[in-house]
């Protein structure tokens, strides 16, 4: 079951990112405040959801959350501050648009730097744990899956509509015989070592 709350805070919000282990594509993070009524059942760590229950939550959770934000960082940013950072300022840069501002954060993971002296607290497996994180999972996935997509009708021969950016075998042999895009991140390994 996951809790609504980590703290007392009315207005405490979870964020999550998606995209952190691919080779292209943005890294995309999303925050959520939610009300104190909150409750939607199938709701979970957007991991463990199909394609179509993520879908189906991303509507809902966007119409009963008191605010939400969505940020894509692009490779660029990626590849000259590194993933862990360009994860980090995606989830700031979204709990900055959040309105109203929330008093307390919590964060997926055990990464993040303060934020306008706004307290926090990471929890690791938090998207399996507190409702506002679960849904900032499912937000984050579900925005950059539709980024991928778009994406892929530009370049289809690696297709990220099927892998969304992933270092999949097939993905790997794209790179090897079409080399890379402006989407792929350059300072990862794109190619297994031979």
């Amino acid at each position: 079951m996951l809790k609504l709350r980590f703290t007392d805070y009315k207005l405490e919000c979870g964020t999550d990112e998606a995209g952190r282990g691919c080779l292209a594509g943005p890294v995309t993070a999303a925050a959520v405040l939610l009300p104190d009524n909150f409750n939607l059942d199938l709701l979970n760590d957007s991991k463990q959801l199909s394609e179509k229950t993520r879908d189906k939550l991303k509507p809902i959770i966007e119409d009963l959350a008191i605010s939400f934000s969505v940020t894509h960082l692009d490779p660029i940013i990626i590849d000259e501050i590194n993933i862990l950072n360009a994860s980090i300022q995606a989830m700031q840069e979204s709990i900055m648009k959040l309105n109203p501002t929330p008093l307390y954060i919590i964060v997926d993971g055990n990464r993040f730097k303060p934020l306008n002296n706004i307290p926090f607290s990471t929890i690791i497996k938090g998207d399996s744990k507190y409702m506002s994180i679960a849904a900032a999972s499912v937000l984050a996935k579900t925005y950059r899956d539709a980024y991928m997509d778009k994406i892929h009708e530009e370049f289809p021969m690696y297709n990220w509509k099927q892998n969304k950016g992933y270092p999949t075998k097939e993905h790997r042999e794209a790179i090897k015989k079409y080399g890379t895009t402006k989407y792929h991140r350059m300072t990862f390994r794109l190619l297994k070592e031979e």
